[in-house]
Parts: C-alpha cells; structure tokens; sequence
C-alpha cells in the first residue's frame, strides 16, 4: 500500500510541476510535458514490480504506436481553440478525435497483423 501511495504521490508531484513551470513558460512547460517521463516512470514501477524485462519491452512498443494517434489531440485543440470555440469544447472534441484516432490506429495495427 506504502508502494502504491509514494507511486500516486510522485506522479502527482510530477503533473504539478510541469502545471507549474508552464505558467511560467509555455515552452518549457511544454518541453517538460513532451518528455516521456510518465513512460519512463510506468517502466520502473513495472520492473520494480515484476522484473520482467520482456513487458517492460511489450509496453514500450505499445506505447510507440499509440503515441501517433494521441498526436491528434495536440493539432486538434489549438486549432479549436484559435477559432473561438470554448476550451471545454474544445477539449471535448479534441478528446473524442483522439479516442477515433486509437481506434483507427488500433484496427489497422492489426490489419497489417501488430498486435499490442
């Protein structure tokens, strides 16, 4: 349970961090964000957990292709936003695109016969 709550704690410490920095400096802010440090967190709370490299290795290509769809809500928001559309909105929409997007990226992986 102590495992678990320092887990939650350091994430969120981490969440609030880049919040903060981005107040601040949008760019850096954004730099923060874009660094895979929640990837790099979930690998080590998962080889703490198990060491088992090979999931380590299974999330890490999961993670590669689903990155790509999830791309969608960071062209679909700003554009909602520049043209007046309210943030909840717009987040709304950007957010459903992005759940089409994993879809769309889910059923051609395997189509072509990746499976994650």
């Amino acid at each position: 349970m102590l495992y678990a709550a320092i887990k939650v704690l350091l994430t969120a410490v981490l969440v609030v961090a880049i919040s903060e920095v981005a107040k601040r400096s949008s760019a850096l802010g954004g730099i923060i964000a874009s660094l895979p440090l929640t990837s790099l967190l979930a690998f080590i709370w998962l080889y703490g957990e198990t060491g088992d490299t090979s999931k380590i290795a299974h999330l890490s290509s999961s993670i590669f292709w689903y990155v790509l769809p999830s791309l969608v809500l960071f062209v679909v928001l700003p554009l909602l936003l520049g043209r007046g559309v309210g943030f909840w909105p717009s987040l709304l929409i950007a957010s459903a695109a992005t759940f089409v997007a994993y879809l769309l990226m889910t059923a051609a992986l395997a189509r072509f016969g990746i499976t994650l």
